[in-house]
């Protein structure tokens, strides 16, 4: 696998987590915040060569850009950004959950077709949004001998691909879970996730019949 070069918008815990594991796998980092203070100290902290920049620059810069921004935020960035994204492919690991476990986009579109609307030359996938930020640091993420598999939803084969190649740098599985529109789905499923864990400290993986039962 060749190197991809991976713009980070943000300097957040899901920014440091998934940065560091891709630097830690070759590729080539340019972390981008708003403030540049918080963005020398999170490429100091993942090392491997990544470098601190501005946002557009981290768009401009690289063929695959990771929007790790609250709800709300990643849209609004996506839209003062939509040049510099144009033809990237542009990953939306937000979760739209509020107050109460509320899912915030109601019967709207996802957070992820949002982004897609604000930068529409973008190549959006939507990815990583079902695991806390410390999963993403587990080297790899095996449970019970099994990687975990990532779901990615998306409308361009070619961004798919890419993707899959990130999720398998982390040691994880990449699962293809429909286009862009499904996308509310899985930002559906965590918000179901965070209020079983949350809320009732409840075992999630035991919600599902292992794969042969699944079916009848």
């Amino acid at each position: 696998m060749n190197p991809l070069t991976v713009g980070i918008l943000g300097t957040g815990g899901m920014a440091d987590a998934l940065a560091t594991r891709w630097a830690r796998a070759g590729h080539r980092l340019a972390i981008g915040g708003r403030d540049a203070a918080k963005a020398r100290r999170l490429a100091g902290k993942v090392g491997h060569g990544a470098r601190p920049t501005g946002l557009r620059e981290a768009a401009e810069s690289s063929e695959v850009v990771l929007a790790a921004l609250p709800y709300g935020a990643g849209a609004e960035v996506a839209r003062e950004l939509r040049d510099a994204l144009a033809g990237r492919v542009l990953i939306d690991c937000a979760n739209p959950v509020g107050p109460g476990f509320r899912l915030l986009t109601g019967q709207g579109p996802s957070a992820a077709e949002q982004l897609a609307a604000a930068a529409p030359g973008a190549r959006v996938v939507k990815a990583f949004n079902l695991c806390h930020e410390s999963v993403w640091r587990l080297n790899p993420p095996v449970f019970d001998g099994r990687p975990l598999a990532v779901p990615l939803c998306g409308d361009d084969p070619g961004a798919l691909t890419v993707t899959a190649e990130l999720v398998r740098a982390l040691g994880c599985t990449p699962v293809t879970a429909g286009p862009l529109t499904h996308a509310h789905l899985l930002e559906a499923t965590a918000a179901l996730y965070i209020t079983l864990w949350v809320g009732q400290n409840a075992d999630v993986q035991a919600l599902a019949p292992p794969l042969p039962h699944a079916t009848g």
